[in-house]
């Protein structure tokens, strides 16, 4: 998607922006901003990322926030269908990475329909940041042989249909995206299935942007600690024992490993 000859082909880049610091883009997500003629961005994608889309792009917000949808998904199908069409080189531009609640299936479906080639540029998760800024691992021998993302966006009203038992196993670590406003109901079902609360807990509120913010806490707190975080910043809940203090993690790493 660099030369001349690429323009006029049916094609479209769905590509993960990662979690919104242009540092953590993958050299390949990058060249493909640089070369693109349209740019359609989710309201997620880091501003210091957009600003290094073309000035000669057009660029297209299509984003979704959690009370505040500019599109449908079905109307952003169709603008992604017209553009690929026109033989631009076009961009699908997706915080985090594309496959993960990025909704790309609904996508690659409207655009193989319309023999359009889609193309995947995988981008960093969020989940992976916020571990990497709140010095953890999402696994951890010893502690944590399971690793489930979740994602705890439920229509206005309705409760979270997921399989709290299952997420509530020890020795699991659960990355929970979404999960500001869930997170009492979160808690609350965790608990009632079996989950200790004193499970270690983090919130992760801006991901990799300079505002950056980190609460460790514990699962039966993690409600109180959401509702000190002020404004609608996107927020991670990262949930296990293998986000506990370092003294606790460290021995029982040793002890895994028979030290």
């Amino acid at each position: 998607m660099t030369g001349s000859d690429d323009r006029h082909k049916r094609e479209v880049w769905l590509v993960g922006a990662g979690p919104g610091d242009p540092e953590l883009l993958t050299l390949k997500a990058a060249r493909l901003i640089a070369a693109a003629d349209i740019v359609f961005h989710d309201a997620l994608v880091g501003p210091a990322v957009l600003a290094m889309i073309p000035p000669a792009a057009r660029r297209v917000a299509v984003g979704k926030r959690s009370g505040r949808h500019s599109k449908d998904q079905r109307s952003i199908n169709d603008l992604l269908v017209e553009a690929g069409v026109s033989g631009a080189r076009v961009v699908r531009l997706k915080g985090g990475d594309p496959s993960v609640f990025g909704r790309s299936g609904e996508e690659i479906a409207a655009l193989s329909a319309a023999g359009i080639t889609v193309r995947i540029c995988p981008g960093i998760t969020t989940a992976c940041a916020a571990a990497a800024a709140a010095g953890a691992s999402l696994t951890l021998r010893g502690l944590s042989q399971q690793l489930t993302f979740v994602t705890a966006h439920a229509r206005a009203g309705e409760p979270l249909e997921l399989d709290w038992a299952a997420l509530a196993a020890e020795r699991s670590s659960l990355a929970i995206y979404m999960g500001r406003a869930a997170a009492p109901q979160v808690a609350r079902a965790l608990i009632a299935a079996g989950r200790s609360g004193a499970t270690p807990a983090i919130v992760a509120v801006n991901v990799s942007l300079p505002d950056e913010r980190t609460i460790h806490t514990r699962l039966d707190a993690l409600a109180f600690a959401v509702a000190t975080i002020s404004g609608d910043a996107p927020t991670m809940l990262l949930v296990g024992e293998a986000f506990g203090d370092v003294p606790v993690v460290a021995a029982a790493i040793r002890q895994a490993v028979g030290a």
